[in-house]
């Protein structure tokens, strides 16, 4: 690899002189530690590339081999490190002993489905019930979180307790309902509190954000959270002799479905998350959950999954019934115990997927084109909204305006309401911009009816007459959040290759060490210099496809930049194929299995024009 590899000399300078991508980025080299790079060589027989890129992702020595090799036996987090633990789970044991109906309250999304289907088939187990009640809200007609609803649903269905899992943490108003109601309530969640109301007076929370909370697990997704209560419980069971003329529930193969709501929440894969992925995936990899397997089925993923299938294919179908007004789909399809009944939501999955393409590529159409109409293409924040738009999609929408714009981008649509009309809407945001906060300190300041989310990404909903006061608001938070930070944004890359070193073997070798990657351990970002583009065409509607080589010759290997047909990555990528003129890339090198043969393959996410 000499000719493809220039490990990282320490530098903060943009390389090429400083120039943009066609994203506006300045592309940086991390700058690594040879001296811990090489004590990671010789301590752990690692490869001069994947230590050298090790270095530069602030992993502490003593935390190395858990990063490297985590084990359930020695790295598992202790699930009664959370604060309120103990007691909420010797609540849930007791009603478990004493036969009463526990009920699930769960958020819409893949990490809201997936601690439903933990939960469920955990309480299925431990109980013998068949069905355990639950209720999922409705997007469009709901919106997140608990609501006075879905407790009188539970409540009528004979629940005694209900669990709230990836919500709750900020619903003070239909937590004091259920307990009008009678109704014991828990909390399981990963959301900030609101910091001016404080925690609901739920009879449990178990969040590991939540003040006085010590566990060290804030990284965690509900999932995990809820995974942890779980295995909590099971232990205290154990403990009281419940086991002892039953079986006891494989809580383990529960793995499958924390690595896929893990994946698909973009939490940090750190810690406890490194763990569970990884043998989360080798659970899905056994095809023993009905649900996934039928979901892996119709998303025609015949290997072995991994974290790109569950961002990319599984989660998206998953998500795709809430989308469009079936938001319990996912949680039916995960909790299934049928193989024909899954494959059977599944396929409706799929369907409710690809409607979800249609109505979000026409509304990102619109959101551009009302960009410019409107002048905000240069705003800190881009704030747009139509009468007309699904609001499930409105993250999506916001995603890619990110994405275009390179700022934050919030998208809302108009949904009917017994008072009328009601804008709600997502945000999403860039780094060192906290777009939650924006959204909660502007529900402090009445420009929202409510707001909150994670620092990247948020839901909020307001009344007509509050939407320019909130634009006002919003430009001049986002913008005091921006302060400090570069107005021209840097984007990293691990090293610099040349396009002959794009092989299986770098493929596999950067998985092997480095692998599951995912928001906290990004995937190797490689910087491609000095390459020719050949044969570009569309695939698939919107990804362009292509040939690169190096300048001086060589080899051609495949390339493909997702979602940029029409983009300007996209036309920049058409335009070097046509006046022939080399390019710098950026981006990742995959591997691709197609009838049984491998081979390497780039992924680019950027590009850097030589002209």
């Amino acid at each position: 690899m000499s000719q493809a590899l220039s490990l990282n000399e320490p530098q903060a300078a943009p390389l090429f002189n400083g120039r943009n991508s066609i994203k506006g980025k300045q592309w940086v080299i991390k700058p690594t530690d040879p001296v811990l790079t090489r004590q990671m060589m010789q301590m752990h027989n690692l490869p001069e590339i994947a230590a050298s890129i090790l270095s530069t992702r602030s992993i502490a020595p003593d935390a190395l081999e858990a990063f490297l090799a985590p084990r359930l036996s020695t790295h598992f987090p202790d699930p009664f490190s959370l604060k309120g633990m103990t007691q909420a789970v010797e609540h849930v044991a007791d009603a478990i002993m004493e036969g009463q109906t526990i009920g699930i309250l769960a958020d819409f999304d893949v990490d809201g489905a997936t601690s439903c289907a933990v939960m469920t088939r955990f309480l299925r187990s431990v109980t013998g019930h068949d069905t355990i009640p639950f209720f999922i809200p409705d997007r469009l007609n709901d919106g997140y979180g608990p609501s006075e609803k879905g407790f009188d649903r539970l409540y009528k269905a004979g629940s005694k307790i209900v669990v709230t899992l990836d919500s709750g943490i900020t619903s003070h108003d239909p937590i004091a309902h259920a307990k009008s109601l009678g109704l014991g309530t828990i909390i399981i969640d990963h959301h900030e509190a609101d910091p001016e109301k404080g925690l609901p007076n739920a009879t449990h929370i178990i969040n590991p954000k939540q003040p006085g909370d010590n566990s060290g697990l804030s990284m965690l997704a509900a999932v995990g959270v809820t995974f942890l209560f779980c295995v909590a419980v099971n232990s205290v069971l154990r403990a009281r002799g419940f086991y002892e003329d039953r079986q006891e529930p494989d809580i383990k193969a529960l793995l499958d479905l924390v690595a896929l709501g893990t994946v698909c929440d973009m939490v940090p894969l750190t810690g406890p998350n490194r763990l569970f992925v990884k043998y989360g995936f080798a659970e899905m990899e056994k095809r023993n959950n009905p649900g996934l397997c039928a979901l892996m089925e119709v998303s025609k993923i015949t290997g072995i999954p991994d974290p790109y299938d569950a961002g990319f294919m599984l989660g998206p179908r998953i998500n795709a019934g809430s989308r469009v007004h079936q938001s319990d789909l996912g949680a039916r399809l995960l909790s299934a115990t049928d193989r024909e009944d899954a494959l059977n939501i599944a396929w409706l999955l799929d369907d409710c997927n690809r409607k979800r393409q249609e109505i979000q590529k026409e509304m990102t159409k619109e959101a551009t084109s009302m960009v410019t109409a409107l002048g905000r293409d240069n705003d800190p924040v881009i704030l747009v909204g139509d009468k007309d738009w699904h609001t499930g999609l409105t993250g999506l929408v916001a995603g890619t305006l990110k994405e275009r714009y390179g700022r934050p981008a919030c998208a809302f649509g108009h949904v009917s309401v017994d008072e009328g009309v009601e804008l709600r809407g997502s945000g999403r945001s860039v780094p060192g911009i906290h777009i939650a906060s924006a959204f909660m300190d502007a529900q402090s300041e009445g420009h929202l009816v409510k707001g909150g989310g994670h620092a990247m990404a948020g839901g909020f909903t307001l009344t007509p007459d509050m939407n320019e006061g909130f634009h006002q608001f919003l430009v001049r938070h986002i913008a005091a959040q921006g302060q400090n930070l570069d107005p021209t944004p840097k984007k990293e890359a691990d090293c610099v290759i040349g396009a002959g070193a794009i092989s299986v073997s770098l493929a596999e070798l950067l998985s092997r060490h480095l692998s599951p990657f995912g928001m906290g351990n990004e995937e190797p970002q490689l910087i491609v210099r000095d390459v020719h583009i050949l044969k570009p065409d569309v695939v698939g509607q919107t990804h362009l496809r292509c040939l690169i080589r190096d300048a001086n010759g060589g080899t051609s290997t495949k390339a493909i930049a997702f979602r940029s047909a029409d983009a300007p990555l996209g036309q920049t990528l058409k335009q070097a194929a046509s006046n022939g003129a080399p390019v710098h890339l950026m981006g990742c090198v995959k591997l691709n299995e197609w009838q049984g043969r491998v081979s390497a393959e780039f992924h680019i996410d950027d590009v850097m024009p030589c002209w």
